[in-house]
């Protein structure tokens, strides 16, 4: 059987994992295999939390709306059921930035969607 010589093959693949490793602490970085299982983790939790971002700041804007809704004498949720009802469409997003920046804005809505 012919021998398999993986001259550019495996250096390419090598450095591609070492490339994504740059930057990392210790032998992580430099040494090939505990680089791979660096990047092989650091992979897996990026696709996790790019998910999981989605997530904590639609916790972040409930909370701020929520937290502003109070101030005008209104629960979250009876915030956004009147909001639906009165068929004002703003995203949550929104909503906590306009009650960040202008609480004056929000006391607006908040009114106009009690009716």
């Amino acid at each position: 059987m012919a021998r398999v010589k993986r001259g550019n093959v495996a250096r390419k693949r090598r450095n591609k994992i070492l490339r994504l490793a740059r930057g990392f602490r210790g032998g992580n970085g430099t040494l090939f295999r505990t680089a791979n299982q660096r990047v092989m983790k650091a992979l897996c939790n990026a696709y996790r939390d790019r998910r999981r971002r989605k997530r904590d700041f639609r916790r972040l804007w409930i909370a701020r709306i929520n937290a502003a809704a109070r101030l005008n004498g209104l629960s979250y949720s009876k915030l956004m059921g009147s909001l639906k009802k009165a068929d004002i469409r703003i995203n949550r997003k929104m909503l906590a930035q306009i009650a960040v920046t202008d609480p004056q804005t929000f006391t607006n809505i908040a009114v106009n969607s009690k009716g």
